[in-house]
């Protein structure tokens, strides 16, 4: 039995960082007992078992000054490298108190060594590591080179060292295959490739009253089709490609339900899909304001209903993406059972269609042929039926617990010797 310490900006909320932490900590406890603590500057965890540390949060004020002066341009201020060290230094004495605290055995970075968010605690990571020498399992979900935002900045020397960095007392672990040979590639660092997976060993929850009246309480009617886009609305989403299926569709019974909010990237884009709607004669339902992380009411005495309620009362999911790093969203609807509607993003191609799915899919545009798999998707339930148990049998295969624990188990042997 070893303590693992997780390190991340954040710890709280419905990302996909903070869902796959989760199930890491939950696969390490049920294999051999590893008890699982977490150090972030936001955190949801008991604080029993946290180290909360604000500085560390990528929306702290320092940290977004620090970002406002590296990003868009290739020189840096000598004020900007000294507030960097400033704060490097104080975050790396936290994470010594953290793993003091709790007498950390394997320290498990979650992407704060891939994507700069944060620039200061990823340096304060590397040399911490460098320092103690101690295990780590380093969890990579998108690497900088993959973003539009990080493509010009002024910390080149910091991505070199830090994003991440190679050391010998280091497991690297990606989640899709173009992840393991772009790093490979870019820094030399072998990985391996943990996929993101669900717990398929156990069926999903059955409606029940509380959300018994979800489909009244967001306008939908009993006998509407309830096409779930369960995404953040921004534009890699593709969600006018949603909004163009239903067009073509031309049933006035389907209808487009959004389940979040845009996020820190602005409103520009749902207005756009909100007009498109409109012009296509589409009716969308952004719903965000009635979906949370737990159920309860809002300061208007209105129900808050779970993703997983709106899943279990959808008929089908559209996820027509333009780019993922993996797709946690898909394996949420093949666990409900629901028909998928994807586009086929280069992830999906490469990394999980050749497992075998049945999902109704399109190569960057709608086509008749697809709008008539649909309509037969939805009339014909023996068709549906096989389509869904079939994808529910594959998932469970290549995407459950088994193969999460099986992974993690070899991982913490090469780095404890066992």
């Amino acid at each position: 039995m070893a303590n693992i310490g997780f390190i991340s900006t954040r710890f709280a909320g419905q990302d996909g960082v903070s869902l796959e932490s989760a199930k890491w900590a939950e696969v390490l406890w049920e294999d051999r007992g590893h008890v699982s603590f977490w150090y972030s500057g936001r955190n949801d965890r008991h604080p029993d078992i946290s180290h909360c540390v604000p500085e560390a949060h990528f929306a702290f004020p320092e940290n977004e000054w620090i970002n406002q002066r590296i990003w868009g341009s290739t020189s840096r201020d000598p004020r900007v490298s000294a507030r960097i060290h400033e704060m490097v230094a104080y975050l790396k004495r936290t994470l010594y108190d953290f793993v003091n605290r709790y007498n950390i055995d394997i320290v498990v970075p979650q992407n704060v060594l891939a994507i700069p968010m944060h620039l200061p605690l990823g340096i304060a990571v590397t040399e911490f590591l460098m320092e103690t020498q101690i295990p780590a399992i380093s969890h990579h979900h998108d690497f900088y080179w993959e973003r539009v935002r990080f493509s010009i900045g002024a910390v080149s020397d910091y991505l070199d060292m830090a994003f991440p960095p190679s050391l010998p007392n280091v497991r690297d672990v990606v989640i899709n295959q173009a992840a393991q040979e772009q790093l490979a590639l870019r820094k030399g660092i072998s990985s391996t490739v943990v996929p993101n997976v669900f717990r398929f060993e156990e069926s999903p929850p059955e409606p029940d009253d509380y959300s018994a009246d979800l489909r009244e309480e967001i306008g939908i009617e009993p006998d509407d089709f309830l096409f779930l886009q369960p995404t953040r609305v921004v534009p890699r989403k593709g969600i006018e490609h949603s909004i163009k299926l239903l067009s073509m569709l031309g049933d006035s019974r389907c209808k487009l339900v959004v389940s979040h909010e845009s996020g820190d990237e602005g409103m520009e884009y749902q207005e756009m899909l909100a007009d498109l709607a409109q012009q296509e004669g589409v009716d969308i339902r952004f719903v965000s304001d009635r979906v949370g992380e737990v159920r309860q009411q809002d300061h208007h005495g209105k129900k808050i209903y779970t993703l997983w309620d709106l899943y279990a009362h959808s008929d089908m999911v559209t996820y027509p993406s333009l780019y993922e790093g993996f797709g946690n969203a898909l394996l949420e609807a093949i666990y409900f059972r629901l028909p998928v509607i994807l586009n086929r993003y280069s992830i999906f191609v490469q990394d999980i269609e050749p497992k075998g799915f049945h999902l109704l899919s399109m190569d960057g545009f709608v086509t008749s042929n697809l709008i008539d798999q649909v309509r037969r998707t939805l009339d014909d339930s023996t068709f549906r039926n096989g389509m869904v148990d079939h994808n529910y049998s594959v998932a469970g295969r290549f995407y459950g617990y088994t193969i999460l624990r099986d992974h993690l188990r070899s991982l913490v042997a090469s780095l404890l010797g066992e």
